[in-house]
Formats: structure tokens, C-alpha cells, sequence
């Protein structure tokens, strides 16, 4: 294996010629819409931007309400939470919606899921984009 720095970036080629720069930038670009994820699904609605009523939204209880609720986010109230459960409810099996506490409590796990070449955790990051994506339009 031959290396060279290219800026702060080191730039490592193995005897097949293959870059893993291009890699590195994968990997950050995992990690910002990863964290990106976790982050809106945390603190999603609520605060000074909303204006509707609570009744307007679906309102449950749930493992994702619980570490919603325990983020210590400022919009992440009781009601955004209850709405982003109820999505979970919809888009989420049982499983599924104990994989995504887990990124409440380590927001790295869902860096590690994200970047997985493991076709389950493909599949399940596929599922909890859309549940993430349903949760932002329907609960603000």
C-alpha cells in the first residue's frame, strides 16, 4: 500500500489502485445526514413556528416518545414527541422502533447503521429515513 497527504487529508491507494479518499468523503457524508437525522426526529415541531393546535397532530406513547422526551431538546415537547411516536407507530415495526432509541441515546450507532454494508441494517436505515422524512411533514 503507497500513501501520499493531500492537505490535511491523507490519501491512501492499495496495490489495486483503488482511492480511499472518495471513501472518507462517504463517511462524513454519512455521518452529517445521520446526525442531521437524529437531530430533527429529536427536536422536530413544536417551539415559536407552531401554530395549529395539538389536536391537530396524532398523539401516542411509546419507546421513541420516551427517548424524544428524555433528549433534552428545547422543541421536544410532549406533543411533537406524542405526533413523532404516532408516526413511528405507522412506519416502524417494535424492532425497528427499539434500533431508533438507540440513536436517541448514541447518535454514532446511527452513523455505524448508515454506513453498514450489512443488507439488513441497508434495509432498516431505508425504513427510518422515511419514518424520519413522514415524522418532519407531518409533525412540523
Amino acid at each position: 500500500m503507497t500513501g501520499k497527504l493531500t492537505g490535511h487529508m491523507a490519501e491512501n491507494t492499495s496495490g489495486n489502485g483503488v482511492s480511499r479518499l472518495s471513501m472518507s468523503r462517504k463517511t462524513l457524508m454519512a455521518s452529517v445526514v445521520a446526525v442531521g437525522l437524529v437531530a430533527t426526529l429529536a427536536g422536530c415541531g413544536g417551539g415559536r413556528g407552531y401554530s395549529g393546535s395539538s389536536a391537530s397532530h396524532a398523539f401516542a406513547t411509546g419507546p421513541i416518545y420516551s427517548a424524544c422526551m428524555a433528549a433534552d431538546r428545547k422543541a421536544a415537547t410532549s406533543s411533537t414527541c406524542g405526533c413523532v411516536q404516532a408516526v413511528a407507530n405507522q412506519k416502524l415495526s417494535g424492532s425497528d422502533q427499539s434500533k431508533a432509541v438507540a440513536f436517541f441515546k448514541d447518535p454514532h450507532k446511527s452513523q455505524e447503521t448508515r454506513q453498514s454494508d450489512n443488507p439488513l441494517n441497508e434495509a432498516f436505515w431505508k425504513r427510518y429515513k422515511a419514518f424520519g422524512d413522514s415524522a418532519q411533514a407531518t409533525c412540523g
